[in-house]
């Protein structure tokens, strides 16, 4: 019965993420600005209503996360067309900090083979070029400073996410590494299309690709979570039991 339970549940959730994407799908094919909006603030509170529902807790450092993301998707409903920008960017910014501060626990860069260790440096220095030529070349496009700035900061942070996610990963090949990585994979991707769609091709599938990538990393970041939380509990029964043993002997 607790089996039924849980596959009803997982489908549940994938139930969510399809109806955020057929949402999304329509809303970018109609191009209706107040329906794009007010769609995208759902997000985070969609997925929320169904973990909850299976009385999941959420560590300090995901609830940070998830009120920025939620916000951040907000932003074009709380702020006028020339902050709106800035401020989902900053946002943005601050859930992707609380990501890496909590995933960088886990990151042990000299326990991996130096070959390793000096590829993902190397990508990571690659990666940083890449971003300081696209910086220079926006200097030209926006006038503001400013907005420029911020998108560096948001950019350094996604790359962070990146780098340290793909050095999990291959420290522990684990499933919970892959999740992870899989989000932060999916951040970057949409993060990548809104870029494009912004200051240089404005397409409505592109829109629709950067909406729909967003939520997948919305929806990989909660299975981590729950992942996480079983993860937890089972360690606290670890050492209840091993307490309950010293206690005995």
């Amino acid at each position: 019965m607790k089996s039924l339970l849980n596959v009803s549940f997982n489908k549940v959730f994938v139930g969510v993420l399809l109806l955020l994407v057929g949402v999304n799908v329509i809303g970018a094919v109609s191009e209706n600005a107040l329906f794009l909006q007010s769609t995208k603030m759902l997000f985070v509170p969609s997925f929320l209503l169904f973990f909850f529902i299976k009385r999941n807790s959420i560590k300090i450092p995901f609830v940070l996360c998830l009120i920025y993301f939620f916000f951040g998707d907000s932003a074009s409903l709380f702020f006028a067309n020339d902050m709106f920008l800035n401020a989902s960017n900053v946002l943005y910014f601050l859930s992707y900090l609380c990501l890496i501060i909590f995933v960088s626990q886990k990151f042990r860069i000299m326990e991996f083979n130096k070959i390793i260790a000096y590829y993902l440096i190397v990508v990571f220095l690659i990666n940083l070029y890449f971003l300081y030529t696209t910086c220079s070349i926006l200097r030209v496009i926006v006038p503001d400073g400013a907005e420029v700035f911020i998108f560096g900061l948001k950019s350094v942070s996604l790359i962070i996410l990146l780098f340290i996610s793909f050095g999990v990963y291959l420290n522990s090949e684990s499933k919970m590494s892959i999740v992870f990585l899989l989000m932060a994979f999916s951040f970057a991707c949409s993060d990548l299309l809104d870029y494009v769609n912004h200051y240089y091709v404005y397409n409505w599938s592109f829109l629709m690709l950067e909406r729909i990538l967003h939520v997948v990393g919305l929806f990989f970041l909660f299975n981590y979570i729950v992942a996480y939380n079983k993860l937890f509990k089972k360690q606290e029964i670890r050492e209840v039991i091993r307490g309950s043993e010293n206690v005995l002997v």
